[in-house]
């Protein structure tokens, strides 16, 4: 029975993710503070986490690396972050956060299904959403 967290700070990214990732054997806890992801990952192990990336005074990125350090210490399990990014820009950040997984807003059920699934089989997720095309120039 995956143990999915979700760190959100609003009410409303809470309500859209946890409507689409909650199923009957699926525990969801959510975490309001971003501080307080690393105590409720070593008070009760997570097989996912999900964290917007505007939480409060410790957003998502923060979260992730700081996951990913405790965990390259030693002192807590590793468990997978997926971050939830406010624009592709963000990208940028998100790849040096050791995230395992970004998507990038707005959200839509298909892909957030389609990303938790990969990170919960052990993969990752790298949403390709609104990625620039790149643009031939002729050279003279």
């Amino acid at each position: 029975m995956p143990e999915i967290v979700i760190a959100a700070d609003s009410q409303s990214v809470f309500d859209e993710i946890s409507s689409v990732v909650e199923e009957p054997n699926t525990t969801v806890r959510w975490v309001r503070r971003g501080e307080a992801v690393r105590e409720e990952i070593n008070a009760r192990p997570a097989d996912l986490v999900i964290a917007d990336m505007q939480i409060g005074t410790m957003g998502g990125i923060a979260v992730a690396l700081d996951l990913a350090l405790e965990a390259d210490a030693g002192r807590l399990e590793p468990c997978p972050v997926l971050l939830i990014l406010d624009r592709r820009p963000d990208v940028f950040m998100a790849r040096r956060s050791n995230a395992d997984g970004w998507l990038v807003k707005p959200l839509d059920p298909i892909r957030l299904r389609s990303a938790v699934a990969a990170l919960l089989a052990g993969g990752s997720w790298h949403d390709a959403s609104f990625t620039p095309r790149p643009v031939v120039v002729p050279v003279n």
